[in-house]
Parts: C-alpha cells; structure tokens; sequence
C-alpha cells in the first residue's frame, strides 16, 4: 500500500526507501538492491500464516517487475540470505501448495530461474585466491569493471563468506547446477583452515587474499552468528558429517571459553582466557536456538533467561549491553534473533512460559514499535523514540517465528518439520539432502579434537528422548537466574526519583557534586562512598555500605551512586566530536610536530574555520585560569596555556578570553598521561549557555603538553596552530626559514615563562573537575567526576560506568592497570628531550608522534 515496489518501507513517512533517493546510511543500506527486497523476503511467511491468495499474487510481481541487473553494488551476504534465500523459500514452498493441487497450478520454476539468475550474478565475488568471497559486488557490472564500483575490499566478516552454504548448496540441488555449492564449500573450508587451532576459535574478520585475521575478537554475535549456525545446519540439510565434526569442534571451544553462564563474551582467539569487551550484541540472542538444535539445553535456557530479564527491563533488546546489563548501544531495529531462541526452546520444552514470552515480544511491538504504517525501529530504548526503518528481516522472521511459536498443528498448512529454517528463516526441505549430489560427500575434515561429546556427536538431537516435555525442568534452571539483570544493576535514576516523594531528599545529589569541594567529599564519606583518583586522571566512587554512618546513610550513598550512573549514561549520549590538532609551526619546528589534542563542546568549532587558529604561546597567571588573568599584556593576542583543575573548563575559557587571548590550551595535570594511552578527552560546558565563548578551547595530555613547554623553555617564543587537522606543513617551513632568532636573548622574558610551566608540579591533584573523557550534554549540569567511573560495591555487583568499559568481577578489580604500565613505560625509556641539540629532539619527536598517529589509527580501526 505504502512502498511497493520499494526495497524497504519507512513506516514514519509511509513511503519505500529507494537506495540513491534517500540519505545514505552507509554499510546499512547495501542490503538494498532495487529488487523489492521485502517482498522477495517475505514470501514463504505468507504461506507460513496461511495466506495462500495473497503469496501467488506477490510471486507473480516478483516475476513481473523484479529486475535482478541493476547497477547498484550490494552486499553479497546480505543478498544471499533475504534475496537469494527468498526466491528459494518461496520456489520450495510454491512447488508444495502446487502438489497439493489447489494453488500455484500455473507456476513453472520461474523463481527457482530467477534465483539462477542472481547466483550467476553473485559467483564473480568469489573470484579470489583463497575462495573467500568479496564483500560486495555490483549486479549488472560484477567485479573487475571500472563501472562496477567495487573489488578493491581486502576484508570480509567471517559470517559474510560462511553463511552462504545452505542457499547455494540448495542452488545446486534444486537445478543440478554443482558450482554453487562447489564455490560455497571451498569458502567453508577456507575459513575452517584458517581457525586458530589451539582455541579452534575464529576471528570476526579476515583477509580475503592472505587468509589472516583482522580482528581477532571471537564470539557468537556479530560478525561470526550464523558462520557456527551454518556448519549444524548444513549437516541437517546436506547430511554431511565433515560439518558436524567441525560445528562440534568449534562448539567445544565456544563452551569452554565465550560461555560464561548466562553471558556470552567475546575472547581473543590467540588468548581465549582474556575476555576482548565487556559488552555483548543483540545478536548473539540467536545462539540459545541453535543450542537447541545442537541439544545443550540448559545453557540456551540460562542464556534465553538473562535475555529476557534484560528485554522485561528495556521493552526491547538493546543493541548492545554491558555485563551488568546497563544500555551500550541503545537503538532496536526489531531484530527477531531472540524470538527465534524463544520458539525453538517452546519447541524442546514445551514449557508454557515460553509462551508467555512471546506474548510479551508481541505486546511490546503493539505498544511501542507500531505505526500507522507499520512498526517503526527503535531509534532508543531508553527513551522509545523511533527510527523510520522497518527492515525486511522483520516481516521474513520476526512474524515467522512469532506465529509459529502460537501456532496449533493444524494452523499450518503443511509440516514445518520437513524444513529447515536458513539465517533469515527461509523455509528449504530436508529432501535435498538425497537430490543432486553433484558434490562429493568424502570427508576433507582434519585435524579434529577429541571432545566428550559422545552424545551427539553422529546424531542429530531428539527433543522426545533428550529431554521430555516436563516444564519443570526448565523452570528450575531459570529459577537462579529470575533476578539477574536487577540484582547486577541498580534501578534507573527516575524510579529513584519517584521514590523521593514520599521521602527525604539525599544530603548530595550527583548533579551537584564536585570532586573539588571539601563538603562534597565529607557527605560522600558519611555515606560509605570513597573518591580513588586514577592515574590517567579520571575518577572512580566505590560505596561500601559498611562504611556509611547509619543504614539511612548508606541508602543515601546508593541513590547518588544510582544518580551517578544515569548521569555518566547520559554523557555518553553526546555526539562524540573527532580529534584536534595542535601544530608547532615555529623554528625548528616547521608544522612537523601535530599534538592530538581533545575538542571543547563550546567556543570557536575549528571544522568550520579551515585556516585554523595561529598565535604565540604564553602561559596565564594563575596558571589554572580559575581566576581573572594577572597577566593580561602577556595573553593579549596570544593563545594562553592553562593547567587543568579548580574549577570549569567554561570557566577558564571565559577568563582568558577576557583578558584577550585568542585561543585556549588546557594541559592534563596527571603526570604521564597520554593520547596513546587514554580516550580522547572532550572538554564539556558547564551547564549554562556558552555562546559567550567564541575563542577555540582544547585540551592536551600531560605527555603532549610538556612537548610545547620544553619548547618554551628553549626558545622562548613559540607559535602554534590551533585546527581540526594538520595543515600543510612544506607551506609552514616556506613561511618560517625565513625568520631569525631575534629574540633569543630576552633571557628575563624565558625566565618568566620557564617559572610559570614549573608551576605544573605545584598545582594540587585533587583538581577533578569539569567533564568525562566521554562527552557531557551541555543542558546536564556535570557531576564534576572526570569520568564518572563509579563502582558500587555491594555483594555481588560492581557496576562500573567508563566510556568502553565496564568492571563485572565481584572483586571491582581495576582493569587499567595495562595502559598505566604502559604509559609508565614509555615515560621511563623516554627521557626529557634535550632541546641543546637542534638535530636529535626533532627525529625522536617525530618518531614518538609516529607512533601515536599509529596507535591513535589502530584505536580508531577497533572501535569502528
């Protein structure tokens, strides 16, 4: 009604997302190809809910107007799963209702034809010296041509080219066409060489030419899902036992080191004793199912159970969540991977509480997610805002699974037992498995590990024999876990609110706090919380419930810590700004040395002013800006130089702006403290409107801000350029050669300003003020912690909010301790630069900034 013939429908609009007419949404939208994508993907769905007129009526537009050469590059997984799974659900299940005789009597194979067409289409990705596919590819052009846009990829997911196996072996069956399933086991194979072979684990992504990993985090959710779902499976449908013994292999390490019971996370492959985040996606919800099928029951409940505590509290799965459970990524877009877990545990247990937690998915959806034209994604669940994207997984899976998981037998039209589910929950019959056998069958497995999985590991589970339908015995493994997600996270900062109507106000609220003031730090104290100063500058609260004055205290100590917690979330909610650059552009320098340096969400926005701020140094006086600058005639038209702590970093730009400097930096008063070592710091408001600050502010790292002062020290004047990126810096040494050394002898001046930076180690550490390395709305007043890093220490919680990560041991153990050594390292084999020698400084200068733009690239690539 609303998108048609559209790849997708934008329910808040209520018109179809068509790829070129709307914004681009970047690797999102390479599902889009200009081939009705959601009809094509929902087609044996309608047949699932018995909706038999309405199927043959979409298959005949798919056969109409679907055109499959287009010049549009796609995703290569993401067209095989929904486009290609589509046609061949919707061919399987058009062959049955023609069996039976009532329906479809007039089709001949058109979508199987068209599902040929579109493999021919995707087998030049595959045009690789390991086998692995391309990650894109473009329909009407391929690869190699210029027109075609794309081929220059190295990397592929790991489930990009492993997921590929049950569409295109079932290709091969259904024509009598091998080299679908030739080319889709040879990508198989590949990936199972390349496993680590001491953990048997594999990486999220890899190079498609060389076969090395890229990323070497391993888990069952993103990037690696349906890799392990394919290799069970595809012994289901092929009957091939090389993937059983590989899924096994692979099931055996998952258990032994990513399962940590309910949760599921993420290890490195080469050391899968160290956990690689302290986060887990939504997309791991799926695993619980495939447990299911493999016949692990308790783990798929435990893990189901956390998952559903974590839904009941958020209404919908958060994209991604902390291990104690609090929002990381918040949007929702309707993902069905946990409604699928739920059926296939109502399946194996036949308990009805599964059925209870359907009808919550279902009232959920009805409640917040439904439009007047549609169901909308969840843009927030904190907040329930929409997102105007329905994707078209949601029509092929969510509604699948939800109607079958109510379904009565007789409710659906045919066995669903003679089927097998793909990763978009694509229907292909079991019956392939002695059709067509155009591949070899012998076993090119080697290297297996000897598991104690005697069970299961030749037979494909039986829920009637593994487990009988006594709901009891599910009930009883769910029972421990009831209370998970509320005992590990302390209820969110508005129930707090609430309770207060009726009670007392806490002596100190978290909006108020500040790390410098003596009475703040006292009431914390009666309430059993205690401030540790970190050394990389942030702050961490612990509160210790025994060490409060009274239980009333105590229970005070637990809402600021619960208020601090929501008002560090919040921070983290801000769009985090990029990096600046500080560039020396006086002798001898020339613009070779770039500082990174941390943006100010107030002030002059330097991406908005090209050429940039250029100006003289000088350092204030007081040195920590917290006051009217004494030294006005030596800021005026410079860019002053301040120390970090006492009082608001608006502050400090206020005052030196008054006393006419043109730009402001804000040195780290931590000892050591590093752009390699620590996250890119953002020097927030203060609460109240900044738009009296027009100067540019920014923010340097103790280690980067004693670069410029050594430099003071030396030649007295120095000049700076303050930018969003470096300039060019060949430009720099035309403009410089050329000016003297005139001033080197005003020793008195050198004097001044070699005073003013010794100040450095006279300012007091307790200076924690102003915002949190992630950044702080400017309409929330900040708690003046500098990251809001809090632990609350109670028996078996530590819930600790820092911008990536987040402390889940019962012991609150601080996990910085290997970026501090390192810092600590690089300080010691790092000795003061000697400014004497005009030649030396420069090259290990360079040579250390080198290797920060590398670890700064490398820190960058991780996180994207």
């Amino acid at each position: 009604e609303h998108a048609y013939p559209a790849d997708e429908l934008m329910p808040l609009t209520c018109r179809g997302r068509v790829r070129g007419q709307e914004p681009s949404r970047g690797d999102v939208d390479d599902a889009l190809g200009k081939f009705s994508l959601t009809l094509i993907d929902t087609l044996d769905t309608l047949v699932v809910l018995n909706k038999t007129k309405e199927f043959e009526e979409a298959v005949r537009k798919v056969v109409r107007d679907v055109n499959l050469d287009n010049d549009i590059v796609v995703s290569v997984f993401e067209t095989n799963i929904r486009v290609l799974g589509g046609l061949l659900g919707g061919h399987s299940v058009a062959i049955m209702l023609k069996e039976k005789g009532e329906h479809m009597q007039w089709y001949n194979n058109e979508l199987l034809q068209m599902a040929k067409q579109l493999g021919y289409k995707l087998l030049p990705a595959f045009n690789t010296t390991s086998g692995l596919p391309y990650p894109r590819i473009n329909l009407k052009f391929g690869m190699r041509k210029p027109e075609a846009r794309t081929g220059t990829e190295t990397d592929t997911c790991t489930a990009c080219a492993g997921t590929l196996i049950l569409e295109f072996a079932a290709l091969s069956r259904f024509t009598g066409t091998s080299i679908f399933e030739e080319y889709a086991r040879k990508a198989l194979d590949f990936l199972w060489e390349k496993r680590q072979r001491s953990s048997n684990l594999v990486g999220v992504t890899i190079n498609i030419h060389t076969g090395d990993w890229v990323r070497k985090d391993s888990g069952v959710g993103a990037g690696i899902d349906s890799y392990y779902e394919y290799l069970l499976k595809a012994y289901v449908l092929l009957g091939d036992d090389s993937f059983l013994e590989r899924f096994n292999t692979h099931y055996d390490a998952i258990m032994r080191y990513i399962s940590q019971p309910p949760l599921l996370l993420d290890v490195h492959i080469h050391k899968p004793m160290l956990n690689a985040r302290t986060w887990m996606d939504s997309l791991l919800a799926f695993f619980p199912g495939l447990q299911v099928l493999k016949g692990d029951i308790r783990p798929a409940i435990e893990t189901h159970e956390m998952l559903y505590q974590v839904i009941k509290k958020h209404n919908f799965l958060p994209e991604a969540f902390t291990t104690d459970f609090r929002v990381h990524w918040a949007q929702h877009p309707l993902r069905p991977e946990f409604a699928e877990s739920t059926y296939f545990l109502y399946k194996a247990t036949g308990d009805p509480y599964y059925l209870e937690v359907g009808k919550t998915l279902i009232e959920n959806l009805n409640k917040y997610a439904r439009v007047p034209c549609g169901f909308a994604a969840m843009k927030d669940v904190r907040t329930g805002s929409h997102e105007d994207r329905m994707d078209s997984f949601f029509l092929a899976e969510m509604f699948k699974y939800l109607y079958l998981l109510f379904a009565d037998k007789e409710d659906i039209i045919f066995d669903i037992e003679d089927y097998i589910f793909t990763t978009e929950a694509h229907l292909l019959p079991l019956w392939l498995s002695t059709t067509n056998q155009t591949v070899s069958k012998k076993n090119t497995t080697t290297e297996y590990t000897e598991l104690d999985d005697s069970n299961f590991d030749w037979t494909c589970p039986n829920t009637q024999i593994l487990f009988p339908n006594d709901p009891m015995y599910a009930q009883s493994i769910r029972e421990p876990l009831k209370n998970v997600v509320d005992k590990s996270c302390p209820r969110g900062v508005v129930r707090v609110e609430e309770s207060f109507g009726s009670g007392p106000k806490p002596p100190l609220r978290a909006r108020d706090f500040m790390a410098s003031n003596p009475e703040h730090l006292e009431i914390l104290k009666k309430m059993g919380v205690s401030l540790i100063h970190l050394k990389d500058g942030r702050v961490q609260l612990v509160q210790h419930a025994i060490q409060a004055a009274s239980s009333l205290d105590a229970e005070d100590g637990l809402r600021f810590m619960q208020e601090m917690i929501e008002l560090s979330s919040q921070q983290q909610k801000e769009q985090q700004l990029p990096p600046r650059a500080v560039q020396i552009v006086s002798h001898p320098f020339f613009g070779r040395v770039v500082l990174t340096a941390g943006p100010a969400q107030f002030g002059m926005d330097l991406s908005k002013h090209k050429s940039g701020t250029r100006g003289f140094v000088a350092s204030s006086k007081p040195y920590n800006g917290c006051s009217e600058i004494i030294n006005p005639e030596m800021v005026m038209g410079k860019i002053a130089l301040m120390q970090r702590g006492q009082c608001m970093f608006a502050e400090k730009a206020r005052n030196i702006q008054k006393a006419g400097a043109i730009g402001g930096i804000v040195i780290d008063d931590n000892e050591g403290s590093s752009s390699d070592t620590a996250p890119l710091f953002q020097m927030a408001g203060d609460g109240k409107n900044t738009d009296d600050i027009t100067i540019p502010m920014l923010f340097l790292f103790n280690k980067e801000g004693n670069i410029i002062l050594d430099a003071i020290k030396e030649y007295e004047e120095v000049e700076v350029l303050l930018s969003d990126k470096a300039k060019d810096r060949d430009l720099e040494v035309e403009n410089m050669e050329q000016k003297s050394f005139e001033n080197d002898s005003e020793n008195q001046k050198s004097e001044k300003t070699t005073s003013d930076s010794q100040d450095l180690s006279s300012v007091s550490q307790e200076s924690m003020e102003e915002s949190s390395p992630v950044s702080q709305p400017d309409s929330v007043p900040p708690a003046d912690v500098d990251s809001a890093s809090i632990l609350s220490s109670k028996e078996d919680s530590c819930p600790t909010e820092n911008h990536e990560t987040a402390i889940h041991d019962s012991e609150c153990t601080e996990l910085d301790n290997q970026p501090q050594e390192q810092s600590k390292t690089e300080e010691e084999s790092s000795p003061n630069v000697s400014w004497d020698n005009k030649v030396q400084p420069m090259e290990s200068i360079l040579a250390d900034w080198n290797e920060d733009i590398e670890a700064f690239e490398m820190m960058e690539k991780d996180e994207l």
